[in-house]
């Protein structure tokens, strides 16, 4: 039978494994948060084109009915984003979980513990792919937006003041 301070050694070394996979929990729901804002100014936006749609006529409409393909594609990438920081969490959470369910019982669970980091790296991997995808087309469809705006000519450009 374990003595009571082999269980506590054991505990207090659990908790501080655990210390690394808290401090990723950290990161994952600052991502989240930043993932948040950027899906609430699309929608927004998104609102906004959709309100003036119907009173648009001609290349206006047009470059709504643009915007708004752009910002269901945006919005799309930041759910699927959101959705992998999320399991990514879920992973950590799990993995602190079996890391003191190891520490209570005396089973082996290091390679399943290994295995929920290294999913959960994964999923925050492709989540942060995803992330940089929406902001490639955020930046792609501004940049578009900056080019129809430009003078046709430098002559026609205005000199500073």
């Amino acid at each position: 039978m374990p003595s009571y301070d082999a269980h506590v050694f054991d505990i207090t070394r659990v908790i501080q494994l655990a210390i690394a996979p808290v401090f990723m929990l950290t990161a994952i729901a600052s991502l989240i948060n930043a993932l948040l804002g950027r899906l609430a100014r699309a929608i927004d936006r998104r609102r906004f084109v959709e309100d003036l749609l119907p009173v648009t006529r001609g290349d206006q409409r047009v470059e709504s009915v643009v915007e708004l393909a752009l910002l269901g594609r945006r919005i799309r990438l930041v759910l699927w984003s959101i959705g992998f920081c999320v399991m990514s969490a879920l992973l950590i959470c799990l993995l602190i979980g079996t890391a003191f369910l190891g520490a209570y019982t005396s089973l082996d669970l290091s390679r399943t513990v290994a295995i929920l980091f290294i999913a959960s790296v994964f999923a925050l991997t492709v989540s942060l792919i995803i992330f940089l995808r929406e902001v490639l087309v955020a930046a792609i469809s501004l940049h578009e937006e900056i080019r129809l705006k430009e003078p046709a000519s430098p002559a026609d450009t205005p000199l500073p003041r």
